[in-house]
Order: C-alpha cells, then structure tokens, then sequence
C-alpha cells in the first residue's frame, strides 16, 4: 500500500467539510423572511452543522466565503440577518416597527378610523336591514315612505315608532344597529332637560339641543379625518409641485416664486374666512378649497431646498446631456429624493388639519350647523360647565386622536433616518 493510498484512507471527505454545492447566483437571490442572502453571510440554520467538526474547524470555508460560526450565533439569531442584505424599504418598516409607540399608535388610529368609517352601522336610527312580507330593504342606504311597510302617510318612516315596529315584526325582521341613534336624531322621549348625563341608553349623554354625544363623536371624527386627508393630500400636491419647480429652475423662477410665497403667506386666512362666510354660506367644499388656498405653503421650502441640492448632481448632469426632458428629470430622478424629507412631514401636517378644522368649527366659523363636528362639541363644553361630560368627551377624543398622529409622525422620522439601526 502507498503513502497517498493510507493517507486517503484516513483523509476527511471534502463533502463533509462544505455544504452542498450550490450556485452562488442562486445565493444571492434567496429570500428568507423578506431580506436576502448571500454567500458572504448565511444565516446560521442554513449550514450543515453535521458535516462541520467544530473542534478542529474556528472559520469554515463554506463556497469560497469564510463563515465565522461563533459569530454568526451572535450577530445573527435565527431567522434574522444583517442591514446589508435588506432592502431600503425593508429596512424603513422594520427601524418603523422597532418604534413600539408609533407602531401600536397606527394600529389604534385604523381602528379607529375604521369604526368612523362604519359609524353609519354603529349609530343610526334607521335598520340596517329589514324583511317584510318576502320583501327586503335596506333604509340604511335608502329611504322608504310609510305606506311601504302597511302605513298611511307618504312621508318618511319613522322606523323608531312602536306601531311601524310592530307592523314590520309581524310580517318579517329587523335588523338593527348597536345604537339607535344618529347625530341628528332630535331624542324626544325623555322626562330630563338637556343635556342630559351618561346613561344605559346614552353611554356620553346628550348634547344642549338634545342629540346623542357618542353618534356625534363617531360622524365628526370621519367627518374630520376626511377633511384632514383631502386637505393633506391636495396641498402636498400642490406644494411639491411649486417647490419642484423652484428648485429645479432656480434663479428667476425662484426668487418670484419667493416673494410670491411671502406675500401670500401673509394674507390674514381666518379673516378670509369669515368674509366669506358673511357672503355665502360655507359647506364643505368650500371650507376645504379656502384652507387648501392658504394650506399648501408648508412643503414647499422642503421640496425646494431638496431640488436646489440635487440638480447639480452628475446624473441629473448627464440627463440634461442626453435629452431628457425637463419634467421627467424633476418627477422620475429627481423627486424621490425630495419624497423621503416629505413624508415625515405628512402625519404633522394631518394634524394642523384637524386642528384647523376644529378651531373653526369652535368659533363658529366652521361647518354648517347640522354637521356633526368635534369643534363644536367643545363649544358644547364650554357653553355647558353643569355638564362636563361634553368638554371631557370631546377634549379626549381629539387629544387621543392628534397623541396617535404625532407619535405616527415620529415613528415615520424616524424610519426615513439612517442612522437609526434596523435592530434594537
């Protein structure tokens, strides 16, 4: 027997010391829980712990790349792997959720702009559904005249009337919301004067004009939140847009663009308003389109001064070069850049829109009368100090409400901010 016959008796196979073969393009390409991994880092539970002799072996060559094992039980948990092989926007979700404050903040803000949204199958004083004599209706989406369910009169049902109650449950069903009561349900079967305390009945009590205080805080919170969204997204639209060309273009352009800004912003906005309101009577849109004229002013210094940085860039440089037209430089290359400084902004500037419209709906500047509104129920408050449910009730729903999108707000800085680490 030779030498190289006895040493290959006793010689490891190289099987056993490596992993099985595998492409090093597949590696790189390999997703595991969202990021992905290569052949310079692999996760711990991927080797092949029986074929490696860990007493002889500190750092096995695994595929041409060194794998420290003991490190890699330290650096990296099973499961997790390191910031170099996320993506940007996986890394942004995770340094999101690591911010527990601002992560449970969101999910209590969609529950309960979600249950706003739904107010209508919370709080009504018409059925959600009705059968009656084989016949299926809907009152929650439409209306009916009396004579539809075995009345006289051609008016609207009053579905809270025993005898139309009775009537219908004699011939079918009634499919009822949780509460019976709308924002502008008038509640006349009562022995107290208003407003009345929180009862079985009325969990918040009723209002000075007799209206349930719960119904009123689920319709004004969407009816908020819609106003705030709308205004939100429209000056962002706006504003980005002037900034962007401001930036962009820069000498001329700017400086009118400039001292346009400063003029405008110093027009008086509230007394605007109430000009306007002494002309025509102010609704909704209306209302929206005055706050968006005097609104869309706060992102136009961020855009600007991210536009001004970067079209001195080599590759806006070589865009310019090649041919590319002016706008597809500003809104493709160009404005992603400006976006992440945007976005952090947007939960704050949510924030000034719900308080703006609660300030006008507080001095009576605001929305028509028969609108449910949060503003007004502080004014209820402060009209009504006997009955303190009304500012209590309503001064915790819009703390609660602007707490949540301040601390969403801070959650988002945070997760555009770099030098946050993914992993806490």
């Amino acid at each position: 027997m030779t030498t190289e016959q006895a040493m290959g008796n006793n010689a490891p196979d190289n099987k056993s010391m490596t992993h099985d073969p595998m492409n090093h393009d597949s590696m790189n390409n390999r997703l595991t829980d969202g990021c992905v991994t290569n052949d310079n880092a692999i996760a711990h539970n991927t080797i092949n712990h029986s074929a490696i002799n860990y007493s002889t072996l500190n750092h096995s060559t695994v595929n041409n790349s060194t794998v420290n094992t003991d490190s890699i039980d330290d650096e990296l948990p099973d499961g997790q792997f390191t910031n170099s092989h996320c993506s940007i926007n996986q890394l942004r979700w995770q340094r999101f959720k690591n911010n527990r404050r601002g992560y449970f903040s969101l999910w209590l803000f969609m529950i309960f702009f979600m249950l706003s949204l739904a107010a209508d199958f919370i709080a009504n004083d018409r059925p959600i559904f009705i059968k009656y004599q084989d016949n299926y209706y809907s009152p929650i989406f439409h209306f009916y005249p009396e004579t539809e369910f075995g009345g006289q009169f051609e008016t609207q049902t009053n579905f809270l009337d025993p005898v139309v109650q009775a009537k219908i449950e004699a011939n079918g069903w009634i499919l009822w919301a949780p509460f019976r009561y709308s924002y502008n349900m008038l509640i006349y079967n009562t022995d107290q004067t208003f407003p009345t305390a929180p009862s079985a009945t009325h969990w918040l009590g009723t209002t000075d004009a007799g209206f349930d205080v719960l119904a009123n805080i689920l319709y004004g919170f969407r009816i908020s939140m819609f106003f705030a969204i709308l205004l939100t997204l429209l000056t962002s639209i706006i504003g980005v847009t002037i900034g962007a060309i401001q930036g962009y273009y820069g000498g001329k352009v700017d400086l009118l663009g400039q001292r346009f800004i400063e003029i405008w912003s110093g027009l008086p906005e509230l007394f605007v308003i109430i000009l306007l309101a002494s002309i025509l009577p102010l609704n909704f849109w209306w209302l929206l389109a005055i706050t968006v004229l005097f609104g869309w002013m706060s992102l136009v210094a961020v855009v600007r001064a991210e536009f001004l940085r970067t079209r001195n860039f080599d590759y806006i440089r070589a865009a310019k070069a090649m041919g590319v037209s002016n706008m597809k430089i500003m809104f493709r290359h160009m404005l992603p850049n400006a976006m992440v400084a945007t976005l952090t902004f947007l939960p704050f500037i949510l924030c000034g829109a719900i308080t703006t419209l609660t300030s006008l709906d507080f001095l009576g500047f605001g929305l028509p009368l028969d609108s449910p509104s949060l503003g007004r129920l502080l004014l209820q408050g402060k009209n009504n100090l006997q009955a303190p449910w009304l500012g209590i009730s309503s001064f915790v729903i819009i703390a609660t409400l602007l707490s949540l999108l301040i601390f969403i707000g801070e959650a988002v800085r945070d997760a555009f901010d770099p030098n946050k680490g993914a992993y806490r």
